[in-house]
């Protein structure tokens, strides 16, 4: 089967981008398909370069940029949801005039137009946090 999982909070707001990833690997280990990761609202803060969490906590984001290299995932942050909190690529660093670009390795910017065609590839969307 073939799945599109939708991350809708910060890495250390709640335990729901922990638990999207654990569903992942879950997904992985049982065979199934991830057809990609959209990280939307504030879950675009699992894709910042500087998260930095005490050495003797798990990092979220570093655990996606793992699972992502292991399994050749797409991990995809939406843009404007992106801009607007402050994670940026190179290109929108410099559109914007900032001085550095902080979206990490992995990761990439896109449009909502990524999930709407993630929802059509998917037989299934599992979505994690994010406000009622």
């Amino acid at each position: 089967m073939k799945f599109t999982l939708v991350i809708h909070s910060a890495p250390y707001q709640s335990a729901s981008a922990d638990t999207a990833l654990r569903f992942a690997r879950a997904l992985l280990t049982g065979g199934h398909e991830l057809y990609r990761v959209f990280f939307y609202r504030d879950g675009v803060h699992n894709a910042s370069a500087l998260a930095s969490p005490p050495r003797d906590e798990h990092s979220v984001p570093l655990a996606w940029q793992q699972l992502a290299q292991e399994h050749q995932l797409d991990l995809v942050v939406c843009i404007a949801a992106a801009v607007r909190r402050g994670v940026l690529d190179d290109n929108e660093a410099k559109r914007y005039q900032k001085p550095a670009a902080n979206l990490a390795s992995g990761f990439e910017l896109s449009g909502l137009g990524q999930l709407s065609e993630a929802l059509i590839q998917s037989d299934r969307v599992i979505t994690f946090g994010g406000r009622g």
